[in-house]
């Protein structure tokens, strides 16, 4: 699957995630299908969620039915970019995205499916 992820898409992660540190953040990826690849557009702060340290939390119930979201993001503050399994199984959507500590651009964030392998993206 080719994912393209709009640039604003990876600064607001950084954001929150730096603006959070040491507490995990968390968002919802909003996207698209075009042609054969999806397209992370926007994301969106989920309802009644919780910042603490070491997990990050929304009630999915508090959300609509929305087929445009595509994923969760959110942050490790650890520095370790991979999906625990709690993060595979409280995901929503195709994609998780996580931010890694320092937080410094493109290289600590990573992209994974549902199931956990590791996605390459395009940044546009």
């Amino acid at each position: 699957m080719r994912v393209v992820v709009k640039r604003e898409v990876v600064d607001a992660l950084l954001a929150a995630a730096r603006a959070l540190h040491p507490k995990e953040a968390i968002l919802l990826l909003r996207g698209r299908r075009r042609g054969g690849s999806l397209v992370v557009e926007e994301v969106l702060i989920p309802p009644s969620a919780t910042f603490g340290l070491g997990f990050a939390s929304y009630n999915p119930f508090m959300l609509p039915l929305d087929p445009s979201i595509v994923g969760v993001a959110h942050s490790h503050p650890s520095g370790d970019p991979h999906p625990s399994v709690e993060d595979l199984n409280s995901g929503r959507g195709a994609l998780t995205m996580i931010a890694a500590s320092p937080y410094r651009g493109t290289v600590d964030v990573h992209l994974y499916t549902a199931d956990g392998k590791e996605l390459t993206y395009e940044v546009e």
